[in-house]
Parts: C-alpha cells; structure tokens; sequence
C-alpha cells in the first residue's frame, strides 16, 4: 500500500539532532568534523565540548556550553577571567623594559659600583639582544606543552626574581647572571605575549594589541624617568633603584597565578583546529572555511600542513629577499633601540646634564613610542609602499645623532624627540610583517625569521659603542657608527617597505610536492 510504505520510509529517517538530543544521545550537526577526541579544558569556553556521555550530572558551569552544546546563557566567571586576562596582559607588558631602562638611566653609578669596564657595559647593553635570540626560540615550544599562561607566568617570575637579585649578587658575575635571568623571563614573554592577545582575543587583536604596546612603551618611559628619583630616595643607592622594579613584576605573578590555569593555549588551538570550531589552525580562518565549515580545498599556500619538525615546506623563507630585509631591519632598528636605550643618559651626562635629567630625556624617547605606536600602523597600512616611512624615520635617527654631536646638551629635548621618532621603527616593522605574506601561517614563518634573525644581528651593536667610548674617551666614533647603522637601516627599510610578498619569492625554487609529481590520471 502507498500509505504503509510512506510510513515505513518515515521511520527508516534518522532523527533530527533535537530528538537525539532529548533521546540522550548527542547528534553531531553539520558543523562537526570527526577526528579523534581532543581533551578539553573546563576552563576554557573555546575548547570545552560539555559532559561526555555518562557522566555524572552536576550543576551548570557558568560561561561553558551546556550539553546541548551552546553555551550557558549566564556567564560572570567567564566575564571575570576576561578582565582578568586584560590587567595580566597590560600588566606583564609592563613589565618588558624596566629591567633594561633603570639600568641605562643608572649606568654611570653601576659602573662605578661595581668597577665595570665600557667594554663590559657595552655587554651588558649588548645583553638583551643575545638572551632574546637565545630564549625567545624556546617560548613557542614551552608553550605547546602547557599553554602561553604558565609560561608568561614562569617569565614574569624570573623578571622578578633577576631584577631583585641582580644589584645583590655580588660583583660583576653575578650582576651579569642576574640580568641574563631577567632577560630570558622577558625573551618568552615577549615571543608569547602576542600569541595569548590572538588565543584569548581573536575579535579584538587591534584594541588588544594597542593596550600591550601602549603599556610596554609606558612601562619602558616609566622605568626610565622614575629610576634615578627611586635611588636619591633611597639614599641614593643605584641597588635599590634597580631592585624596585622588580615590585610590578612581583604583583604581575600574584595576576597570572589563576591565568596559569587557563588552557586555550596552542594546546587548545590544536584541538580546536580537529574539531573545526572558531579558533582553528591558529585562530584564523581560511579562505575556504567560514564559521568552523570547510567550503572546498584551500590553496596550496595555506593547506600544506606545518610538519613535525617545524620546518616550514610550503614556503622556503630563507630564499625570500623580502624576507632577508625585513630581517636585517628588525636587527637594524633594534641596534639602534639597544643603543639608545642604554647609552643616551651618558651622553647627556658626559655633556654636562644631571642623571635626573638625562634619565627624563630617555623617557621622553621611550615614550614617544605610546602614541606612535597606535598611529604608524594605522598610517603605514592606508599606504601602497611604506619605503617613505621607514626613510622618514631614519632620516630623523640621523638628525638626532647630528645633533648630539654637535650640541648634545643645547638641544638635548630636541634630540630625544628626533630619536623618539626613529625608534618608532620597531611598530613600523612588525605592521610591515603582517603585510609581506598572504596567510597568517607565512605571518607566523615571516615574524619568526625576522626576529631570530634580527635579535642575532643587534648583539654586537652595544658592545662596539661601548668599545669605542672606552678607547676612545669621547663620543666622536659612537656616534659616527651609531650613524653608519642607521644609514644601512634606512636602506633596509626602503627595500623592505615594497609591497611584496614571501610567497612570490620563496615558493618557486621549491621542488614539486606529490602530488604535483603524480601523473594524471
């Protein structure tokens, strides 16, 4: 019979996702790609997937997904470890550069103090390039193993731990050793720092990124101006003006303790990328995957998989010339930052200014970079080529090394506004490798290299100026090496400022994959 026959075709239908779900038995929607179970973290609304199946009921966890898979509609710890994320990110941001800016604001008392020769303050200013190319390699993998939390919270301890100890240790070792243990907290925090805005942040990277350089470039300002004020009220004890900094990074630990908690990590991200919900393959979305769905095959660019070692096979970075120029300007732009970090308060003081001075000037230097630091890469991204402003800065970098030549004390404001310009290089470099490859993968490869690289290449910068100041006994050839680098820096940034992309150049000396190697048909 017809009827019979219908209704037969009726019960042979599956059922509909809400009747299995009022049946106890979770039916995956469309959206659900299968793949091995990934553990989730309660603590993380991203990657929690609910109750597994027999589990004991309990009640609902404010802010995770109920077992219907959505989430609960009341959310106030979520809220809270939201705000609570946002003060430890602007907090640990704060803490990136005190360590390195009260010591250049009081270098003369520590050289003094400690009998310091100016080829070994030139090390100690050469020092957070070498521990940022020797530590910063080894955040992402830290991270992989527990998330970016307890690693920034490992980092913010050991800032805390070596800007204490360092004034304390006892001669010139253990003054080295203990900055080199600040530095390597500062060298993970400052590789993971973006990483947790882009895990935990991904609708707000911009606001969230302009809080962390704003705060950075605060905290580097801060250090700067309050260092010498901090030791004259200590009796003027330079120990005690560099062991104060290490009270922000004391309370920045107290912050990350219940953050350390948080696992929506790289950890997370991989399990996000098997269960194609938001946040997969790194928090991005693919041209072909809209809202956790893959709508067709991605592009050869974007879905060759990273291999086991890390090595990127998509694209061979290294034979990108773009990649080389943004490498060398990173290192260039940080040469020139290293130096005038560490060494423009003894300019000044060498020209007659009082240390409270000299440590106001560098701040303004310093803090240049807050609101530069919002409008250069709003600036350079409404631009075709930003060849004109990576001259622009250079040329500015160059006017104030002219000037504290010629008239160091006269226009000492001057001079620091005109180096506050050229040290905003650094944003200009980072919006430069957001814009030189097509996929955040090649964003992750570009911004990798060109760090690596770029710390590597400013070690020996500090340590010749400290060189040459000390065999020389005057300022003549720093500051005419200071503007031979920045010359190279200004060409660097022109080449790196055309509108190229890594994949163009890398990609074809490249072999053919497999597939490509594979007849037809």
């Amino acid at each position: 019979m017809p009827e019979d026959e219908t209704r037969c075709r009726a019960a042979a239908r599956p059922l509909p996702p809400q009747a299995g779900r009022d049946a106890g038995r979770p039916v995956p929607g469309p959206d659900a790609v299968t793949g091995p179970a990934v553990p989730s973290d309660p603590a993380d609304p991203a990657t929690h997937s609910g109750p597994a199946a027999g589990a004991p009921s309990g009640p609902p966890v404010p802010g995770a997904p109920s077992a219907s898979g959505t989430p609960a509609p009341s959310a106030p710890p979520s809220v809270w470890r939201t705000r609570l994320l946002i003060a430890g990110i602007a907090l640990a941001a704060l803490n990136l550069r005190p360590a390195i800016t009260s010591l250049g604001a009081l270098l003369e008392e520590v050289r003094d103090g400690l009998g310091i020769s100016g080829a070994t303050a030139g090390l100690l200013t050469s020092l957070p390039s070498l521990c940022f190319a020797v530590f910063g390699v080894m955040a992402p993998r830290l991270a992989k193993r527990g998330g970016p939390a307890p690693v920034l919270l490992a980092g913010m301890a050991a800032i805390a731990a070596g800007v204490l100890l360092r004034p304390f240790a006892g001669g010139t070792a253990g003054f080295l050793a203990g900055s080199a243990l600040a530095l390597a907290g500062i060298a993970l925090s400052n590789v993971l720092m973006p990483v947790a805005v882009k895990r935990w942040f991904p609708d707000r990277v911009g606001t969230m990124t302009g809080l962390y350089s704003m705060t950075l470039a605060l905290g580097t300002a801060l250090a700067a101006a309050s260092a010498v004020p901090a030791a004259e009220a200590f009796g003027g004890s330079w120990r005690a003006g560099l062991a104060v900094w290490a009270l922000p990074a004391l309370a920045a630990v107290l912050l990350w303790l219940p953050l350390a908690r948080v696992r929506s990590g790289l950890r997370s991200g991989r399990g996000r990328a098997r269960t194609g919900g938001p946040g997969a393959a790194g928090d991005r979305e693919l041209p072909q995957q809209r809202n956790g769905v893959r709508t067709g095959a991605a592009p050869a660019s974007e879905s060759v998989p990273e291999p086991a070692d890390g090595v990127p096979r998509a694209t061979r970075i290294t034979r990108s010339p773009t990649a080389w120029a943004l490498g060398c300007f990173f290192g260039f732009q940080s040469t020139a930052a290293y130096i005038t970090m560490g060494w423009l308060p003894q300019i000044f003081r060498d020209a007659g200014l009082p240390a409270s001075t000299a440590g106001a000037l560098l701040a303004v230097t310093m803090g240049l970079g807050v609101p530069l630091s919002f409008l250069l890469p709003r600036i350079a991204a409404g631009m075709r080529h930003q060849s004109a402003l990576a001259a622009a800065l250079g040329l500015s970098g160059l006017l104030g090394y002219a000037g504290l030549y010629f008239a160091p004390a006269a226009g000492a404001w001057a001079w620091a506004l005109l180096l506050g310009i050229s040290n905003c290089a650094f944003p200009l470099v980072l919006t430069l490798i957001g814009m030189r490859s097509r996929t955040s993968a090649g964003v992750i490869r570009l911004s990798a290299f060109a760090q690596s690289t770029g710390y590597l290449i400013s070690v020996p910068g500090p340590l010749l100026i400290g060189v040459l100041y000390q065999h020389s006994g005057g300022w003549g050839l720093p500051l005419a090496l200071m503007s031979g680098l920045m010359v190279v820096q200004l060409g660097l940034g022109v080449r790196a400022g055309r509108q190229r992309y890594i994949e163009d150049e890398g990609r074809r000396p490249l072999p053919a994959g497999p597939a490509a190697r594979t007849p037809a048909g």
